[in-house]
């Protein structure tokens, strides 16, 4: 109950999204080709040459066979399986059959990312869907529990500061103002306002918000607005034709990251080709789901449903969800820097911004064992393409 509780204080500290596959905003930015650093020694760094995959040719029989080696791969989702970034994906790669061509028994168990940490760092399940990847980070510090990202599909901050309509013209006319928060106030948005010169509790108050329902929020007497998810509360405020103005981090250059997807070294380093392989499927199953947005949203909604659909998710709401969160995943990928591919200068430059805000109790962590991009890097040709065999 204590280790519960404490996760879930974490959790709010963080600010970060369980429930955070769920923010977009509808500005594009131009794809750009960004940087790449591959850590000189990783986890899951040898893969054996005999069973490389090889595009179009059968899948070989002694990879096959140390995949069904690996026994059941639990993949636990961080928000239930709500239509979001690295939970979507592997909907649509389980509804494919993408797992089981590759000879992979995985079995998806809808959960919450608070509740995950523990269980993968035990290797009572294999991968999970985080919100962001300094929520990961900071978990795997704080537990020394050999978390490993295998991929960042989002790469930019997912969160936003929703104000009301008149309330701040600009950003500057926060200042001296509240904000509405629900736990705590969202990492790229407090880095947003320090890098303006806005400090919590000095230039700016925070106070409680109850539930979660963003018209509600909005409403609430006294302050200016709140944060929110760019594929999540600014959907709902449009969809009730409420107006609104919204601060997106990413256009005040914050770094930020979320749908990330993340084992442990024990199944990394002891299963290297299974893990290689349920990421294969996975970032095929993404691609999917991009080029067809409604149709994954409806896999998780089925999916959704199929579990009893706990936390009252709508169809409408899922098919906006991932129609934003589709195009912020896709809008910067490369042939150099594929779908899901974690870019380790990006994600150095994004937990350093966040321990100047006080994340990390102040200091960056050292990341290098906590990327493994040379598993996503021998599952993509030169082209970008997932290598798929026939």
């Amino acid at each position: 109950m204590l280790r519960r509780c404490a996760a879930l204080l974490l959790i709010a500290t963080l600010g970060l999204a369980a429930c955070g596959d769920d923010g977009t905003s509808s500005d594009t930015v131009a794809p750009t080709t960004p940087e790449t650093t591959i850590p000189d020694s990783v986890p899951g760094d040898s893969v054996p040459p005999v069973l490389d995959v090889v595009a179009d040719q059968p899948f070989p029989a002694d990879r096959c066979e140390a995949n069904k080696a690996a026994g059941p791969i639990v993949y636990l989702s961080s928000f239930d399986f709500a239509a979001s970034a690295s939970i979507v994906d592997v909907l649509v790669a389980d509804s494919k059959g993408y797992y089981d061509e590759l000879c992979l028994d995985v079995q998806l168990k809808p959960s919450f990312s608070v509740d995950n940490y523990p269980l993968i760092a035990g290797n009572d399940a294999q991968f999970s869907s985080g919100g962001s990847f300094s929520e990961m980070a900071d978990f795997a510090g704080a537990n020394d529990a050999g978390y490993v990202a295998l991929a960042v599909e989002g790469r930019t901050g997912i969160d936003a500061l929703i104000t009301k309509d008149g309330a701040a013209p600009t950003l500057d006319a926060v200042k001296g103002t509240k904000i509405g928060v629900k736990g705590a106030i969202t990492p790229s948005v407090k880095a947003m306002l320090a890098k303006a010169g806005m400090v919590e509790g000095t230039d700016y108050e925070t106070v409680l918000l109850e539930g979660f329902d963003p018209t509600v929020h909005i409403e609430v007497p006294d302050i200016v607005g709140f944060p929110g998810y760019k594929s999540n509360e600014p959907k709902q405020l449009e969809a009730k034709g409420i107006p609104f103005t919204l601060y997106d981090p990413s256009d005040y250059d914050i770094p930020g990251s979320f749908g990330i997807i993340y084992t442990n070294t024990t199944f990394l380093t002891e299963f290297p080709a299974a893990a290689q392989d349920f990421m294969r499927a996975t970032m095929r199953g993404l691609a999917d789901a991009i080029a067809d947005p409604a149709a994954a949203a409806q896999v998780a909604v089925d999916a959704i449903n199929a579990n009893g659909n706990a936390l009252f998710l709508s169809p409408e709401g899922e098919t906006a969800r991932w129609a934003v969160e589709a195009e912020l995943v896709s809008q910067d990928a490369t042939a150099d820097a594929p779908l899901g591919l974690p870019l380790v200068d990006a994600l150095t430059d994004e937990v350093t911004t966040y321990a100047e805000i006080g994340l990390f109790d102040g200091v960056a962590p050292d990341i290098s064992t906590m990327i493994d991009a040379s598993v996503l890097e021998g599952i993509y040709d030169d082209q970008g393409k997932v290598i798929w065999p026939a």
